[in-house]
Formats: C-alpha cells, sequence, structure tokens
C-alpha cells in the first residue's frame, strides 16, 4: 500500500466553522457587515492589540500597515530576505526603496547587527518577519529603531499565538500584520489584519483598506448629506467578507488548541530527528515560544538538499522549501541586488527544507512522517 500524502501544512475546519459560515450566507450581510467587526475584536482579545483592521490578505495587511505608518516614495525600508516576497514588495507598492539586512545563521530570523548597518538618512522603516512563527529579537531591535526614530512593523504572518518573553505577538511592535491563509495558524480562506495599539495608524489602515473614503463627520472637509463621504488617500478594496470574518472568529475560539498541536509534534520532531547527524534542527531563542508554522530541517551538507527534498516528495511528503530569498528573484536583481549579498540567508535556503506540522496531523501520521524523514535521510544523506 502507498505511503498517505502528507503536505506541509493544511487548514482545519470543522463541522462548526461551516455552520457559522452557512448562516453568514442566509443572512442579509456577505461582506463589509457585522461579522467583520466581530472577528476584529476577537482578534484584539487574542493578541492584546487595541485595535485590528481585517483585510482580504495578508499582502494587503503588509501594504496598509506599511502605508499607514508613514513610508511614501523614496523612503528605504530594512527588511529580511528570507520571506515571502510580499514582506518586500509592499513598500515598492508604495514607491519604497528595499535595503536588506542578513539573517542569523541558526534561526532565520533578521539579524538586529545586519538591520543597524542597513540603515540610511532615508530609512523609514523596519520590517520584522517572525520567521516559521518564532519572533524574532525584538529586545535587541527595538533600541536601534528607537535610536533612530524609526517604527517597526512585525510581519507576523508565521506567529499568530506565538510569545516573546510573555508579551504576546501582536504587542511586539507599532503594528503586526497576520495572515490567514489556509496554511496559517488559523483560516479565513484568504485574508490579513493589521493589529496595533496606535490609535492613529489604525485609522489610516481602515481608510486605506476602503479606497482611501472617510466617512466619520468630524473628519470631513465638507458635509452635503447622509450620504456624503469624502476620498482623502489613494486606497485600494482590501475589504474582507464577512462570509470570511465569520470563519475567522471561529477559528479563533480554537487558536490556543491549534498552537498547543503545532508545538507537540515539534517537541516529537526534536526528539525522534535528533540522533540524525546529517540533518539540523530548528533552533529556538531562550523565552520565546514559537507558533511553528512552519519546521524546517536543514541538511548540513547543502549539496545534498535536493536529493533529500526529492526524496521525501516520492515517499509522499509534499515538503517545501521556504524561502527562495527574496534577492534572487529576477524582479529585484534589476534593482541591482546580487547573489552573495547575504550569505547567511542564502545558506539556510540552500539547506531548508519544511516538513509537515499542522493541526490535523495525526498520531499516526506522525509517526509515518517520522518513518519517511528517517528513510529519505538514509538514502541521500
Amino acid at each position: 500500500m502507498p505511503d498517505k500524502f502528507l503536505p506541509y501544512g493544511l487548514q482545519s475546519v470543522d463541522e462548526e466553522d461551516i455552520a457559522r459560515v452557512v448562516e453568514v450566507l442566509r443572512s442579509p450581510y456577505l461582506t463589509t457587515g457585522p461579522a467583520v467587526a466581530e472577528f476584529e475584536k476577537a482578534l484584539c482579545t487574542s493578541t492584546g492589540a487595541s485595535y485590528a483592521v481585517a483585510l482580504n490578505s495578508g499582502t494587503a495587511a503588509l501594504h496598509a500597515a506599511y502605508f499607514g505608518a508613514g513610508l511614501s516614495r523614496g523612503d528605504d525600508i530594512v527588511t529580511t530576505p528570507l520571506t515571502f516576497a510580499a514582506t518586500a514588495n509592499a513598500a515598492r507598492y508604495l514607491g519604497a526603496n528595499v535595503r536588506f539586512a542578513d539573517v542569523e545563521a541558526d534561526t532565520g530570523n533578521i539579524d538586529p547587527d545586519a538591520v543597524a548597518a542597513a540603515l540610511t538618512d532615508r530609512t523609514r522603516l523596519i520590517s520584522v518577519v517572525d520567521f516559521t512563527g518564532q519572533p524574532a529579537d525584538y529586545d535587541r531591535i527595538d533600541p536601534i529603531a528607537r535610536s533612530q526614530g524609526i517604527p517597526v512593523i512585525a510581519d507576523a504572518a508565521h506567529s499568530l499565538g506565538a510569545t516573546y518573553h510573555g508579551r504576546s505577538v501582536g504587542t511586539l511592535a507599532l503594528a503586526s500584520t497576520l495572515s490567514f491563509h489556509p496554511v496559517k495558524a488559523i483560516t479565513t480562506g484568504e485574508g490579513g489584519a493589521v493589529v496595533s495599539s496606535d490609535r492613529e495608524l489604525a485609522g489610516k489602515v481602515a481608510r486605506f483598506r476602503t479606497h482611501g473614503i472617510e466617512r466619520e463627520p468630524e473628519k470631513l472637509q465638507s458635509n452635503e448629506g447622509p450620504w456624503w463621504h469624502e476620498m482623502h488617500d489613494l486606497g485600494f478594496n482590501y475589504r474582507l467578507t464577512d462570509i470570511q470574518s465569520v470563519l475567522g472568529t471561529n477559528q479563533l475560539r480554537r487558536l490556543a488548541a491549534f498552537v498547543t498541536r503545532r508545538r507537540a509534534i515539534a517537541k516529537v520532531y526534536d526528539e525522534r530527528l535528533a540522533d540524525l547527524s546529517a540533518l539540523q534542527l530548528p533552533v529556538v531563542r531562550d523565552g520565546v515560544e514559537p507558533a511553528w508554522h512552519l519546521y524546517v530541517l536543514r541538511t548540513r551538507d547543502a549539496s545534498r538538499r535536493r536529493a533529500f527534498f526529492e526524496r521525501l516528495r516520492a515517499l509522499q511528503l509534499g515538503v517545501q522549501v521556504h524561502y527562495i530569498p527574496v534577492h534572487y528573484h529576477p524582479y529585484y536583481q534589476a534593482l541591482g541586488f546580487r547573489r552573495g549579498q547575504f550569505p547567511n540567508a542564502e545558506a539556510f535556503y540552500a539547506s531548508a527544507v519544511s516538513i509537515p506540522i499542522f493541526p490535523k496531523l495525526t498520531d499516526d501520521d506522525l509517526d509515518s512522517s517520522v518513518d519517511r524523514i528517517r528513510r529519505a535521510a538514509k538514502d541521500t544523506l
């Protein structure tokens, strides 16, 4: 009997999720209704942030957060090259210049010393990625940012539910952006959010997601009647629907259980793969409780990564590589970036393989995953 296919990530949708979505489909509201506000309130409760603005993707959340923080044409932003391209792309949408800072060799998180070295007199924003669900080293990054008066945005697409020295993700930066793609901690199908305790930034983000339109009477420049509204910014249609929002609210009720299961899976991998000397297991910093969006193995011999990856795929593990460094992409090469500029990020990429970790992974599936990883390592490393 062939091995069961196991992807690296998968959503967990139950009958209650489905029932709540059906309720909305039978209601008067499908989009921009009460379910959106309910979801935003639940996000505040979950993260500890004072404000939450739901958007239709994690990329939209990054774009809106950068806008809300004041990033504009000709400014510089410092971020990591070891991320999905959207982290950098969202700055380019606003006409900003991207400056990459290399990562820590062991965690893959952005290196605070590299951040300090990358700052220029035009730097207006630092965007920090909590890679794999482990919060970055905010206690070292924040003093660097404060000394220059530069705000920090957390790309927390991986880390909802994680903590950093007892502090919840969502409270570690001026604003944090979330993603609700199906493989993330919770899902709305597609979706995202910006959470922050800065009222002004949250207001700008909320306006940005609705074409830049302002409706609050005290903020209007004129008022010709109850229908009146004004476009104050060049915004976008980044709204999340009620259908998605009710799913997100219901998913949030299970966030703690989802994260607990991910941590339990990570512990099994830690214990049962530790003796494989050809592999390097993830490193977790003291005081950090990761959300474990990804569990990334690294081959100690990078030249064997492809053979290991392809053998795992042949064994029906839907492994993946996170991430192709952003500066490898032709668009960024055309901006002047070159391979060799960020050696730690490049070395991490060259040896990385993301293996299955998601709440619906059963104990039997986990046993099988471990067995297949050990077989692939024996065959190829």
